[in-house]
């Protein structure tokens, strides 16, 4: 999810909980050896022990069409200790498209299992090289096909978003599709794709015939998601959510221009309001402001309700909500 859940995000979902592991946004590959300040700028997890600073593991993905040169990237980013190594095979991104990479490799599964092959022998046997795939490019006539592909190349677990490239992000997803694929390979399948709400995840989990989950947009919207589907009593409401989102505004402000800071919070919360009607009248109070100076002072405006909000009856302690942890298959 380029642009949008990166290790600001990931950081600030990881501490409401509820999650396993993470993949990173991919990394591209185009024919060269990237240095390792490429990997260390879109994964700064690595610096850490390939972990969030709430103990999360974190894989990087990659993600190109030439096997060799995916090869050795592949072993110069298990030098630098993620938790995996995971390949992308469903960016449906038209740039990416049309140089080969992402969904388009599935319009040749020779070269699936090959990229797996080349990168499974390039690290460590200790490490998990991992892929997620969509159902196919037109259609999804070759789903079980690529699939048999990638887990015949090493693969030791694929996600499999439940739509094709051509059908986008469109609803619905196609959940039935991945029980296919996962009764046709001997590796487990993650489900991915429209899993907004714990009646979504159900659901997913049904037809699909997977335990595990990924979820993208969905935890993005709904940060108390995984807790959710985890069954756990941790109700992540709007004043729950102000402490997670006064952190993003600080980890946004280290690394982000001045002038894209703005854009980073309203983007979030217009997934928010999805789930949370307060995040609504938020969203439409900073739609106009630029100045990172007057969004930081709403946003404080908005914590300090928060605050008294969650000292009245019936609103538990931030330390009670977030003390114990548990864990969703990512």
């Amino acid at each position: 999810m380029e642009g949008l859940l990166d290790f600001t995000l990931r950081d600030v979902l990881t501490r409401a909980g509820g999650i396993d592991r993470c993949v990173s946004e991919f990394i591209r590959v185009t024919g060269t050896l990237l240095p390792e300040r490429t990997f260390l700028r879109i994964v700064p997890e690595l610096r850490h022990g390939g972990r969030t600073p709430a103990g999360v593991p974190v894989s990087a993905q990659l993600m190109g069409s030439d096997p060799a040169c995916l090869a050795d990237n592949a072993a110069r980013l298990a030098s630098l200790g993620p938790a995996g190594i995971d390949l992308n095979f469903g960016c449906p991104a038209k740039v990416v498209n049309r140089h080969g990479g992402g969904a388009a490799l599935l319009e040749d599964p020779l070269l699936l299992a090959r990229i797996v092959e080349a990168v499974r022998r390039a690290v460590p046997p200790a490490l998990p090289v991992t892929a997620k795939m969509r159902l196919g490019f037109h259609d999804d006539a070759r789903a079980v096909e690529c699939a048999q592909a990638i887990a015949g190349g090493g693969a030791a677990e694929l996600v499999v978003h439940g739509r094709t490239r051509a059908q986008g992000y469109r609803p619905p997803a196609y959940w039935e599709r991945i029980d296919d694929v996962r009764r046709a390979v001997g590796i487990p399948v993650i489900a991915n794709g429209e899993i907004w709400s714990l009646d979504d995840a159900l659901r997913c989990r049904a037809e699909s015939g997977c335990d595990a989950l990924m979820l993208g947009r969905g935890m993005v919207a709904d940060p108390g998601l995984a807790l959710a589907i985890r069954g756990l009593d941790a109700r992540l409401d709007w004043a729950a959510l102000q402490p997670l989102m006064l952190h993003f505004w600080t980890l946004v402000g280290g690394h982000v221009e001045p002038r894209h800071r703005a854009g980073r919070l309203k983007q979030w919360l217009n997934y928010l309001r999805r789930r949370h009607p307060e995040a609504q009248a938020a969203y439409d109070e900073v739609r106009t402001l630029n100045d990172p100076r007057e969004v930081g002072q709403q946003l404080l405006r908005w914590c300090g309700h928060a605050a008294t909000r969650a000292g009245e009856p019936g609103h538990r302690s931030e330390e009670a909500r977030h003390g114990t942890r548990s864990s969703l298959p990512a």
